[in-house]
């Protein structure tokens, strides 16, 4: 038996749940957008009262490592480092576009690609494609999306697009006869659950010290404007 915490703040989606081994024991969360700061520690609290646990009762603390929103993968991690810590527990971190393409093709046996997409910004979306069975088709990468983008894959198989950055891209991959797009996107803790436990079994662990989400790209911080200033 293992008692695991699950973060996941890689988008506008703040979500934590808690499960014993596979079996989800309690889930808060919201869309609410750019609230994790304010909601995140809130949530772990309300989660665990609903199991009826202490913090005493985690073995190990999972987070969605990315990629992501820069801000909030930091604030995640950083919750997830200090509970690691203050319990003296490993922390787990699982591969947010993974549990995303579990969470959709869960109990799914079409033989299907699905493609988990992450808005970042403008016509780019983190994406990457994965088998029925959640293995890697193809890698995450950071694309800019046009007809040309996802051709090779979806001229040989249906391909299943979801998550916040597939919306915005629906008029370009629609044009597709094999595109679907999923309306939800599938961005939970709940699908962490299965990820982390299998890696809890085979005790794979990060070093909590040294540890940093996967941003992908670096973080560039936009230039204030000053009136007058060119």
């Amino acid at each position: 038996m293992a008692i695991i915490l699950h973060i996941e703040t890689a988008t506008e989606v703040c979500s934590v749940a808690v499960a014993n081994n596979y079996k989800l024991l309690a889930l808060k969360e919201t869309e609410g957008g750019n609230s994790h700061s304010a909601n995140l520690t809130i949530f772990i609290e309300e989660v665990m009262k609903q199991a009826g646990l202490t913090l005493k009762d985690l073995d190990a603390v999972a987070v969605s490592k990315g990629p992501g929103s820069y801000t909030g993968l930091r604030i995640g991690v950083s919750v997830a480092k200090g509970f690691c810590y203050g319990l003296d527990i490993p922390m787990i971190a699982v591969d947010t576009l993974k549990a995303m393409a579990w969470s959709a093709s869960d109990g799914n046996d079409a033989d299907v690609l699905y493609c988990p997409m992450i808005d970042a910004r403008r016509m780019e979306v983190y994406a990457a494609i994965y088998d029925k069975n959640n293995n890697t088709f193809r890698e995450v990468k950071a694309d800019i999306v046009d007809e040309l983008t996802y051709k090779e894959y979806l001229d040989k198989n249906i391909v299943m697009f979801f998550g916040n950055g597939a919306e915005k891209c629906r008029e370009i991959l629609t044009a597709h006869p094999n595109a679907r797009i999923l309306d939800n996107n599938f961005t939970s803790s709940v699908g962490m659950i299965t990820l982390a436990a299998d890696k809890y079994e085979h005790k794979q662990f990060e070093d909590v010290a040294y540890f940093e989400p996967f941003y992908l790209k670096d973080f560039i911080a936009a230039k204030p404007i000053v009136k007058g200033l060119h």
